[in-house]
C-alpha cells in the first residue's frame, strides 16, 4: 500500500480562492477570455533553445493493457502499438514472479524510498522543469523529491555511491533535450508491477516542447544485467497553468491519523 501525506495547510489551500496555489501563471500566453494558449510557440531561452520551464503533469495514457494485480503505473502500458517489453534474464525474471505473487506488497514507495526512472514519470504527479544555464532541475510533487541535469559539458562522475535517481548529464540534439542517467543502485522499481533492474542500468530521456502547453518525451531503458536488449517508449505531458505544487510528505505508517485526499 502506498502511504502518502499531503499536509493540512497546503491542502487547505486548494480550497481557499485567493490562496497562492490558484495564483495566474505570469507571462504565459493565452486567449481572448484569458485561458492559458496551450498551442502558442514554444517559448525560448536565453541562449536561443527551447525553454522547458514549466509545470507539467503527464497525460493518462489511452491505451492501457493490463489489469489484475497492478497497482500503478506498469510499463506495459505505455509501449507503442505492437510493441512488447524485451523478455527479463533468469534471476530478473524470478524477482519479478516474486513481487507479483507478493501483490507488489514491498514496492518501495510503501515505505517512503523513491521512485526510479521511469517509475517516478509514470505516476501522474506533477512535475516543474526549471531550465537554467548548465542546470536544468527537475523537481517532483511526490515525496517532494529532485533531480539535478548538469547541461555544463562534465561527464558522468565515478560512481562510488550508486543513487536512486542516478546522475544525469545532458545536451541538446536539435529541439530535443536529451538526458543521460547512469549510476542507479538496484533498489528502486522499473514501474509499480515490480519490474527490477540492475546498477548497469542505463536511461536516456528525451524531452521535446511540442508548442507551449505539450511536452513530448521519450524514455529508452538499456540494463544488460537484467534485459534481453534495450527498449524505449513515448510520454506525453500537458502544461499545468494557474496552479502550483504542493508540498507531499510520506510518513510511513504514522501518517493514516493526518493523511488528506488531494
Amino acid at each position: 500500500m502506498r502511504l502518502r501525506v499531503c499536509l493540512l495547510v497546503a491542502t487547505a489551500a486548494l480550497s481557499a480562492p485567493a490562496q497562492w496555489i490558484h495564483y495566474p501563471t505570469p507571462g504565459i500566453p493565452r486567449t481572448r477570455d484569458g485561458k492559458p494558449n496551450l498551442a502558442a510557440a514554444v517559448p525560448k531561452a536565453v541562449d536561443g533553445k527551447p525553454d522547458l520551464t514549466g509545470l507539467w503533469q503527464r497525460v493518462p495514457n489511452p491505451h492501457r493493457r493490463t489489469t489484475g494485480l497492478e497497482q500503478g503505473p506498469n510499463l506495459e502500458d505505455y509501449m507503442r502499438p505492437g510493441e512488447t517489453i524485451p523478455p527479463m534474464l533468469p534471476a530478473a525474471q524470478a524477482l519479478h514472479r516474486q513481487r507479483m505473487a507478493n501483490s507488489m506488497a514491498d514496492r518501495p514507495s510503501g515505505r517512503c524510498l523513491p521512485h526510479s526512472i521511469p517509475d517516478q514519470m509514470l505516476i501522474g504527479e506533477p512535475m516543474k522543469l526549471v531550465q537554467n544555464p548548465g542546470l536544468t532541475l527537475i523537481l517532483y510533487e511526490e515525496f517532494a523529491r529532485f533531480r539535478q541535469i548538469f547541461t555544463d559539458g562534465r561527464p558522468h562522475p565515478p560512481v562510488t555511491e550508486p543513487a536512486w535517481l542516478g546522475y544525469s548529464t545532458g545536451k541538446w540534439e536539435g529541439d530535443w533535450f536529451v538526458v543521460d542517467t547512469r549510476g542507479f543502485n538496484d533498489k528502486s522499481w522499473l514501474d509499480d508491477s515490480g519490474r527490477p533492474h540492475t546498477e548497469a542500468l542505463h536511461t536516456i530521456e528525451r524531452f521535446r516542447r511540442r508548442d507551449f502547453g505539450h511536452l513530448d518525451v521519450e524514455i529508452t531503458i538499456d540494463d544488460p544485467g537484467a534485459y534481453t536488449k534495450a527498449w524505449s517508449f513515448p510520454l506525453q505531458f500537458q502544461f499545468l497553468a494557474d496552479t502550483e505544487m504542493i508540498e507531499d510528505v510520506c510518513d510511513n505508517e504514522r501518517d493514516a491519523a493526518h493523511a488528506v485526499a488531494k
